[in-house]
């Protein structure tokens, strides 16, 4: 490459993404001359669903600016809480990330699953048709053209990764209102309207339940309750405060 050089930083947060010698701080870079510097960002390997704010010598560009000779870049990260505008907060998740997905729908956050491997290119289609966020820890799926909005996933643990999107985004919590299965919305029902979709032992132990208005799953306080209630009661200490607070889009 042939073209002028530029000097550019990356915040902490976004060097995972880059080359080690891209860690320490402000490096050159010689760049076409004609590329954007969404497509530089991009091509040192962050996905621009992670940039924040891009500054050329101080100054907020977009992600249309051609760089010039001798201009310094800093690559912020997303300001959180990050606002999503244009449609209800709802969130989409690949296949490697069905523990995130059933810990979201238990909190009462709608979030679509795919459980199977559709492919990148269905899923960014389905995000844009559907405008949800999509969240993944695929790089090139974050950076498909046609994706409404998205979401790098840090973490490869579940507890983390649950932290990390309530952090960011703060969705309104409503702990118990969704299926974890389908993400169907869940209705109290009664004893007799359920005890056919019920083990006799069940009948005899339980009382109250909820069944899913989509796929007639039914739910009751189980033998697992008391970790569920841990992970409910720890997002809503955590977190509840900040979704209620937080200014609609």
């Amino acid at each position: 490459m042939n073209g002028p050089q530029i000097h550019i930083s990356f915040a902490p947060e976004l060097r995972l993404f880059v080359a080690a010698e891209r860690r320490a701080g402000r490096t050159p870079l010689v760049t076409d001359g004609s590329s954007t510097l969404g497509h530089v960002v991009e091509s040192l390997g962050v996905p621009l669903t992670e940039a924040g704010q891009l500054l050329v010598d101080g100054a907020q560009v977009k992600v249309s600016h051609i760089p010039a000779a001798g201009e310094h870049v800093e690559v912020r990260g997303v300001e959180r809480p990050q606002r999503v505008p244009g449609a209800p907060l709802r969130f989409l998740l690949d296949v490697h990330l069905g523990t995130l997905a059933r810990r979201l729908r238990l909190l009462g956050v709608d979030a679509a699953y795919e459980s199977e491997d559709i492919g990148d290119p269905a899923l960014a289609t389905r995000s844009a048709r559907e405008q949800r966020v999509m969240l993944s820890r695929d790089r090139g799926l974050l950076r498909r053209r046609e994706l409404w909005a998205g979401a790098y996933v840090y973490s490869d643990r579940p507890d983390d990764q649950l932290r990390d999107v309530l952090q960011r985004f703060t969705p309104a919590l409503a702990p118990w209102t969704r299926c974890t299965a389908c993400n169907g919305p869940l209705a109290d029902t009664d004893k007799e309207a359920v005890e056919h979709h019920l083990e006799r032992g069940t009948q005899r132990s339980y009382d109250v339940f909820a069944q899913c208005t989509a796929c007639e799953r039914v739910y009751w306080r189980g033998a697992h309750h008391a970790r569920l209630e841990a992970i409910v009661e720890g997002a809503l200490r955590e977190f509840g405060d900040a979704a209620a607070q937080a200014d609609p889009v």
